[in-house]
């Protein structure tokens, strides 16, 4: 089930409530003469993903992104799922830490938002309880800087406070770097910044649907809009708030120009029906070619950020099921990852 869950100005809220109403009720008429999304979607999954798709075209087109922000968290869609989670803020740097009450794994978990580097709120930390819960892993999520008001190397220079907050006390080695969206691509930015200044690698390192090129590459990115929640135009826009002035240059900030060989294992994940699909196959792909250890899952039937639907689908809950055992892999060995049969496209893992 879904439940909605409210923040912010009631003014706010209303407005989002009645543009939620005119969508579902829309959604509903266009199901009741055989008009869907995507044959397999009920009118449920696809007044949530034309919801959130709206609720991001008006936040980043809202002349003050501070307000567009607000606008966006007044109303979440969020599953019924109970996650037995206890979160309080960090010392140190700014960031809250999730703990789950079975507590099984030695892992802990470094986790990097979603949100186009320019939105944090109520269904980020929604996402972190879900990853700690499930992997039964301590889990940091910092508070990075946003753009468009910090722009490139902030939030670079934020992961790496991050990180070196997390090795003053827990060795890289028992570390699972994770993020969603952007935050994939901050973590797989991260590998690199890690490499340069010579600091040890994290076990493993975890894209979910991450953001792998700054620019238009696939064609993914506008033949997918019509299914997903997030737009192509949408990362373009993401992509210039990073780096406005051009100063840095879209090779220096797509992880796709990069070779990944030698540094952590990679695991990724990515939905057949979301806009970055193609970049992400075409990432894992050149990192084959490149000699890294890297395997993608993709699922055909779902969308950007699909793993946030948990139990709602059988796709999303066998998703978080594989994250659980790629990290029990690669701190563990306590069994190869293995392929799924129609589901994986890249594997090669270097796993004996």
């Amino acid at each position: 089930m879904v439940k909605l869950v409210y923040s912010g100005p009631l003014s706010l809220r209303l407005c989002s409530l009645a543009k939620l109403s005119q969508i579902a009720i829309a959604t509903s008429i266009r199901h009741a003469f055989g008009r869907k999304m995507a044959e397999d979607w009920d009118a449920n999954m696809e007044t949530g993903i034309r919801f959130v798709r709206h609720q991001f075209s008006a936040a980043m087109r809202h002349r003050d992104i501070a307000q567009g922000r607000r606008l966006f968290d007044s109303v979440q869609t969020q599953t019924d799922d109970v996650y037995d989670v206890t979160s309080t803020v960090s010392r140190g740097v700014d960031g809250r830490w999730h703990v789950p009450r079975h507590c099984d794994s030695e892992a802990v978990l470094l986790y990097f938002h979603g949100g186009g580097y320019t939105f944090h709120g109520g269904v980020s930390d929604r996402f972190a309880q879900m990853l700690s819960h499930h992997s039964g892993a301590r889990l940091f999520a910092p508070d990075y800087r946003l753009t468009p008001e910090h722009p490139h190397p902030a939030q670079a220079q934020d992961a790496m406070a991050a990180w070196d907050h997390l090795t003053a006390e827990t060795p890289a080695e028992r570390i699972v770097v994770i993020g969603d969206s952007a935050g994939g691509h901050m973590a797989l930015m991260l590998l690199q910044a890690l490499k340069d200044q010579g600091k040890p690698q994290p076990a493993l390192c975890i894209g979910l649907c991450p953001w792998t090129d700054i620019g238009d590459r696939g064609a993914s990115l506008r033949n997918n809009n019509a299914t997903d929640l997030v737009q192509g135009w949408m990362a373009l826009q993401f992509g210039r708030w990073l780096d406005p002035d051009q100063v840095f240059g879209r090779d220096t900030l797509s992880p796709i120009c990069y070779d990944y060989s030698g540094l952590a294992p990679l695991y990724l994940q990515a939905g057949g029906r979301e806009v970055l699909r193609d970049m992400i196959i075409e990432f894992a792909q050149v990192q084959k070619e490149n000699g890294a250890k890297v395997m993608l899952d993709l699922w055909p039937d779902m969308p950007h950020d699909f793993q946030a639907y948990d139990s709602l689908t059988a796709s999303s809950t066998a998703a978080i099921g594989r994250i659980r055992q790629a990290i029990d892999t690669y701190l563990f060995a306590r069994e190869p990852l293995a392929e799924l049969p129609g589901i994986t496209v890249v594997q090669d893992l270097g796993i004996s």
